[in-house]
């Protein structure tokens, strides 16, 4: 009875997994779906889909002796939904999503920044889960008029899952993923009636928001399996990797990146396009984030291999890569759905410089793994200069396995980058959020857990450093223009 169930829910695949009592993996299943791209800057997920390939993996593993379990999900994915008929109004739309730009630009004056900012912790932006529900509400036939009399339901994907496995029975969010809406006060810690009247969107709508580590009740699909655990995957992420003290972060480098810091138990707000966010609670203690977005992290190592085919798998990758990332004066502008943090423009989309006659491969994967190392200083930098001490890096997240891409964060950074044993910090995060929440394991678990520490080369340092400089100053220029 000792094990825990996570149900890890991400943007191109589902997982599920379960853990022992001493946190290690027992059972593990994944499938993989397609994202839909209906325009440019639109990325789309077909519900049914995903809630499918989530039973189908569950389906896989043996839940005889799990009586409770977890959830961690992509976040800021907006899934609405019909009360009577439990059909979605239209398709999910993912965080990545670039729709809502010229809406969001056309709200962003001066005062609404300030409010929105202030009571959320985030800017004005697409990403977040706001503007999509709009957007569905405005050009679904008939879903404000529903929404209005109270027949529709919203949710990011933990909500749909629980809603989805107990039969109509839990209609929750944690505040996590509440926090990620654009409509939740993360200093009061309840949905914003000021916002909801910005957005036009009506509180029918909106599940109960509860504390992550709350009991939100049993999913009857799956023998009953009470859920004890719900955290944004990012959030999973940083309570995984053990940062459970103020000053102590992640880097996450799956589908995009996400640095995360542990700022305590008051927000702490940022001045350089960072974010401020619930970062977890543990026993009835808050504890907030400050967070930094890169969109394209693993995406772009998928859009070689897949789009470009430079490579069979991206572990092969790897051999393409200079510890200092040396490739020859090419830059690479990883903005196919715009930039997220600091820049924050929607508008800019990726390319390629510098490439002459003797441009090879090897040049242009090069440059798009440092797209990311570059992308990480600009966040480390923001970090900084809120007075957040970075005196080491704990990293985590599909990428991880390619050690020179490690080694390249290392040099560029100049400090000691450290990996989990246990790279499955988002996952196991939930799953001993859930376990000490439920008395059956320990934070020890995660607070003791064995790393492995890659330091920098300083040569390769400041040979990094300076084409840093020239790719920060491409960047400035194209963002500007």
């Amino acid at each position: 009875m000792n094990k825990i169930l996570t149900i890890d829910q991400g943007t191109t695949s589902s997982r599920s997994i379960i853990f022992n009592k001493n946190g290690d993996i027992e059972q593990i299943a994944q499938e993989e779906y397609p994202l839909i791209f209906p325009n440019d800057g639109w990325v789309e997920i077909d519900p049914d889909i995903l809630y499918e390939s989530v039973t189908s993996t569950l389906n896989q593993l043996d839940l005889e002796d799990v009586k409770f379990g977890g959830i961690t999900n992509q976040r800021e994915t907006t899934i609405i939904w019909d009360k009577e008929t439990n059909e979605p109004v239209y398709n999910a739309i993912v965080w990545q999503d670039r729709r809502t730009s010229a809406y969001c630009s056309e709200i962003a004056i001066k005062q609404n920044q300030s409010m929105v900012k202030q009571k959320t912790g985030l800017l004005i932006d697409p990403y977040f889960s706001a503007t999509k529900i709009k957007w569905i509400l405005d050009n679904v036939d008939g879903a404000r008029a529903k929404a209005q009399a109270g027949q529709l339901c919203f949710g990011t994907v933990d909500t749909y899952l629980m809603y989805k496995l107990s039969e109509g029975k839990i209609f929750k969010t944690d505040i996590t993923n509440a926090s990620r809406t654009m409509l939740f006060n993360i200093n009061t810690l309840e949905w914003d009636e000021e916002l909801l009247e910005l957005f036009d969107i009506p509180k029918t709508l909106l599940p109960e928001v509860v504390h992550s580590d709350s009991n939100f009740g049993s999913l009857s699909k799956l023998k009953d399996i009470t859920i004890h655990g719900v955290l944004g995957d990012q959030q999973a992420a940083l309570f995984g990797q053990g940062c459970l003290q103020k000053g102590q972060l992640k880097s996450t480098y799956g589908t995009g990146c996400f640095i995360m810091a542990n700022v305590g138990n008051r927000p702490v707000f940022s001045n350089d396009g960072l974010l401020t966010t619930v970062a977890f609670s543990l026993h009835g203690k808050i504890y907030y984030a400050i967070e930094g977005s890169i969109y394209a992290s693993g995406t772009t190592v998928q859009w070689l291999r897949d789009n470009l085919q430079f490579f069979d798998t991206s572990d092969q990758s790897e051999a393409y890569l200079n510890d200092n990332g040396d490739a020859h004066d090419v830059a690479f502008v990883p903005a196919f759905t715009g930039l997220g943090a600091p820049y924050w423009n929607s508008e800019i989309r990726a390319s390629f410089h510098g490439i002459t006659r003797d441009t090879s491969r090897s040049d242009l994967i090069n440059a798009a793994f440092n797209s990311i190392t570059y992308q990480t200083k600009d966040i480390i930098d923001c970090l900084l200069r809120s007075g957040i001490k970075v005196e080491s890096l704990n990293v985590d997240g599909g990428m991880v396995a390619n050690k020179t891409f490690v080694k390249q964060v290392a040099n560029l950074l100049n400090i000691e980058i450290s990996l989990p044993e246990n790279s499955e910090s988002t996952a196991r995060g939930v799953a001993v959020l859930a376990g000490v929440a439920c008395k059956i394991f320990d934070l020890k678990l995660i607070s003791d857990q064995k790393r492995v520490s890659i330091n920098p080369d300083q040569a390769a340092h400041v040979f990094m450093s300076k084409n840093y400089k020239k790719w920060k100053d491409l960047i400035t220029k194209l963002v500007l223009e």
